[in-house]
């Protein structure tokens, strides 16, 4: 089978969240199972550093808001993605450094509907083999509002290929006025709440990949079925119920990258370990590895006392909130020490190094992001906390379940499908993984972590649920296997 993959981000060519970890992987997924992927992106100004041969494979016009604007499309190479690399090259568009959505200021870049709109246009010539390179998918798998609008052009040709759209993020809806509509060129009869792209007199390029694909998937199953409900649709519950009637809603787990997310080759932890061998000495070196970053002092470093770990984005969504309501009692009334890695919202950065400040030896802060730092937690932290009030996916427990860090998230999207609850029950049938509240409270959230730390103290049922989460399969090639089957259908 012939896919094309469109995506606006790719680790490693450049990310800014999950949808690069997928776009990076998935693809290699399928190659592994022996179809022909191609995996196009936009060429932007930083990408230039992160590829090698680039080689012109053709060159056409485009529309865009009133002009034609040319484009070159060329074929690189870059390590960790097995695929061959379609990178769009529009100077006007893309030649920009840093994050490929926002300008330094922070802000969206002014013109990002165009940008998107003309990517998904050069997309489509490729797709409709109109570009002269002699191929044609069977299939375009398109990635968030960025894309959206290459399943909805796709629908108005001839012998095209299938389509399928994949969100990744509801919260993010790809909204922009009428004049770009219209200098888009998008046609009239889309105009439309019920069947077209008009959103609340905006048009919502989500919407249109989501009214529009011949198949659309979340990155979860319980993802799938929460973006039917008006709290996670962001007001698109209506074409996304009708779609799920159709049966053409599906949720499929992402995967992880066995070949980066291994404590049993990881190059950024002090001693490797897997499921069966080594487990309960390499966390505690690696546990004193990591809590040596902040230059604690030996009786630290030597402590028996539980480490909880946190990395990822310092925002409402993922829960911090939460976790700075429940710390101050947790730090009194436990022996717990707490690792937070990250950045977000400059009101939780400050409240976080405040109370590091003030408890030095308990609350250990980095404010920012490092790889290294990142896999150090995995494999060095006892318990990791992930109470985000919606995941699509998540990564990150499942990291932490593969490094024998049990995971306490709540129970929404991707960490409800991955995470197994250490029930009474479910210890005894060999079942549990980790542990789960089921309401973004204050009490829910601190008795569950009550909880995982009393269960901590029981040695030999703690590395029973440890093991248990090591075992666990979250490989690509199981994610990659069940769109193949929606492609085949």
């Amino acid at each position: 089978m012939k896919i094309l993959f469109a995506t606006s981000e790719a680790h490693p060519l450049i990310k800014t969240g999950g949808l690069a970890d997928v776009s990076g992987s998935l693809p290699n997924a399928y190659r592994r199972l022996k179809h022909q992927v191609r995996l196009v992106i936009p060429a932007y100004g930083d990408i230039w550093e992160t590829v090698s041969q680039p080689e012109q494979i053709a060159d056409f016009m485009v529309a865009a808001c009133g002009r034609e604007l040319h484009v070159r499309l060329l074929k690189a190479k870059t390590e960790g993605i097995d695929v061959p690399v379609w990178l769009v090259d529009i100077p006007e568009l893309f030649h920009r450094p840093g994050n490929p959505y926002l300008a330094p200021d922070g802000k969206d870049w002014w013109d990002n509907g165009e940008r998107f709109g003309v990517f998904s246009k050069a997309v489509v010539e490729i797709a409709m083999n109109r570009v002269g390179l002699d191929w044609q998918p069977d299939v375009v798998q398109a990635n968030d509002w960025q894309t959206g609008l290459v399943p909805a052009l796709l629908t108005r040709e001839s012998h095209r290929p299938k389509t399928l759209f994949t969100i990744h993020n509801m919260a993010y809806a790809g909204l922009f006025p009428r004049g770009l509509f219209d200098g888009l060129q998008l046609p009239w009869e889309w105009w439309e709440p019920h069947w077209g792209i008009e959103f609340y007199n905006n048009m919502s390029m989500l919407k249109a990949g989501i009214q529009m694909a011949d198949w659309v998937t979340t990155v979860s199953p319980s993802y799938a079925r929460e973006i039917t409900y008006p709290e996670y649709a962001y007001g698109l519950q209506d074409p996304l119920i009708r779609r799920e009637s159709e049966g053409r809603l599906v949720g499929i787990l992402n995967g992880i990258d066995g070949d980066v997310w291994n404590p049993a080759i990881d190059r950024f932890i002090a001693r490797n370990y897997s499921a069966e061998k080594g487990r309960v000495a390499a966390k505690k070196q690696n546990k004193k590895n990591m809590l040596d970053f902040w230059d604690m002092p030996p009786e630290v470093l030597e402590s028996e006392d539980p480490v909880i770990g946190l990395v990822g984005r310092l925002v409402p969504q993922k829960g911090i909130d939460l976790v700075l309501d429940v710390l101050p009692e947790l730090i009194e009334q436990t022996q717990a020490r707490f690792v937070i890695v990250g950045s977000g919202d400059n009101h939780y950065e400050y409240l976080i190094s405040e109370l590091s400040q003030r408890y030095p030896h308990r609350v250990l802060v980095y404010i920012g992001y490092s790889e290294s730092l990142a896999h150090k937690v995995e494999a060095g932290a006892d318990l990791f906390l992930m109470p985000s009030r919606f995941e699509p996916c998540g990564l990150n427990q499942m990291y932490s379940l593969m490094y024998g860090t049990p995971p306490i998230v709540h129970a929404t999207g991707g960490l409800a499908d991955t995470v197994v609850n250490a029930t009474q029950e479910n210890l005894s049938d060999g079942t549990a993984t980790g542990f789960v509240f089921y309401d973004p409270s204050h009490h829910a959230l601190k008795s569950t972590m009550m909880h995982a730390l009393y269960l901590f103290g029981k040695k030999r049922t703690w590395q029973k649920l440890q093991k248990t989460g090591m075992q666990q399969n979250f490989s690509w090639d199981l994610s990659a296997k069940q769109y193949l089957n929606l492609f085949k259908s």
